[in-house]
Order: structure tokens, then sequence, then C-alpha cells
């Protein structure tokens, strides 16, 4: 059984429905209730089980009501993908605070309020997989993305240090950090600097992947075995600059 957080379009959407025709129960959260609804209804109308909440990653309250949801539909928990995620790069000079903000809160609280959520279970049960969205730009630097880049660092750092943790404390939580590259999701529309965003749509006209490639990677990380030590994955075309 899996939670989905950012479930109503892009890589969200491609997991949900990716893992449930391999026959995972998923729970799919995010803001638009119309999309959700959709995407549920699809799944389940192709033989799959799925639920789902509207809910703002940034509200802990929420995420402790998709956790309780899926331990009342489904009996349980075994693995949370936190996927939701801003992408409205422009110049620091621009000072775009509204936008830094928003991102540090979805970003960064986002991640920390699910894993608020479901960690207790987690450890209550010495059992469960955090999966988390990053991005290349958590890997290195690149004009635009200061504060972008900056809540994805932080992803990839929480994400390790929870993996030691786990390890330390025997709670036996496994870990795995999605390192995308360009891929064609609804992010590019969240940007509002006007010089950025030109340069972001070439980008991704030139070197764009689907959102699908995304999914296999995340049903490949939830199939490894459990005494696997693989925890990164970076994901994009061979010919991408990065």
């Amino acid at each position: 059984m899996v939670i989905i957080t950012g479930a109503s379009s892009g890589i969200g959407e491609a997991a949900a429905k990716r893992l449930a025709k391999e026959g995972a129960k998923v729970v799919l959260g995010a803001r638009r209730r119309d999309r959700l609804a959709k995407i549920a209804g699809a799944i389940v109308e192709a033989g799959g089980e799925a639920v789902f909440q509207e809910m703002d990653v940034t509200r802990q309250s929420d995420n402790d009501e998709i956790v309780r949801l899926a331990k009342e539909t489904f009996g349980g928990v075994d693995a949370i993908f936190l996927n939701a995620g801003l992408m409205p790069s422009s110049p620091v000079s621009a000072l775009k605070t509204d936008e830094w903000n928003r991102m540090v809160d979805v970003n960064i609280k986002g991640v920390l309020n699910g894993v608020a959520a479901v960690l207790p279970t987690f450890i209550e049960q010495k059992s469960g997989q955090v999966i988390a969205t990053s991005s290349v730009a958590g890997l290195k630097a690149y004009p635009n993305g200061a504060v972008y880049g900056g809540t994805k660092w932080f992803v990839r750092e929480f994400m390790e240090v929870l993996r030691m943790e786990s390890a330390m404390e025997g709670t036996n939580i496994r870990t795995a950090t999605i390192y995308p590259a360009a891929i064609r999701t609804e992010l590019l529309d969240t940007i509002t600097d006007g010089q950025a965003a030109e340069a972001m749509h070439g980008l991704y006209e030139k070197f764009g992947i689907s959102p699908e490639r995304i999914a296999d990677v995340v049903a490949f990380a939830l199939d490894l075995p459990e005494d696997t030590t693989v925890n990164e994955f970076t994901v994009g075309p061979a010919n991408q600059p990065w």
C-alpha cells in the first residue's frame, strides 16, 4: 500500500497508475480534488485499488489524515512517495520572495510533514519505505535555481540522514531519493519570470522525457530487496548536459 503526494498530475499521476497496474493499493493526495477523482476512477475502472484525499502538504493535519485514510481503507501503509513540489525558477536579483517562501513550504515542509505523519507507523511496525523526489538541481547548482535547488539539496540531506538513523535505530525503514532531470510536467507552468521560463522551455523541448520514466524508477525502488543499499536514482536521457 503506497501513499503518493502530488498525485494529481505529472510524476505522481504516472506513478499511481504504474503501481496500481502492478497490484499496489494506492492512496492519492493533492490539492486538485477533481483531478484526483478522475485518476482514482480510471485506476479502479482498470481493475486497481485507489482512494484519494484533497490535501495541502504544507498542513501537518492533512498529512496525518491521509495516513489515517490509508490505514482505515487498506489496513496499513507500506510506503510513501513524497512527490509534491514547485519550481518557479528565477534569478535571485528578481527578489520573488513570495515564490521563495512557497517553495520552502511545499518542497521542504511538505516532505517533513509527510515523514512526520508516517514515521510513527513505520517505527511501530519496524518496516516501511520513504521515497522522495529531489532533482538534478539537488546535485548541482544552476542559474535561476538558487532557491529551488536549495530545497532539493535539503531533500537529499534529509533523506540520507533518515536512512542512517533508521539503520542505527534498527527500525528497518528504507529510503530512496530520486533526482529527475527535465521531466515534462506542469512544473514549468509555475515559472513567472519571463527570461527563466523561456530558457527552461527551450531546455525541456530539447531534453525533456516523460513522467512515466520516473514512475518506472519508483516501481523499481519499491521492488528492490530489503537488504539492498541502492538509495539514489538520477534519471535523464544520456545526452543531457548534467
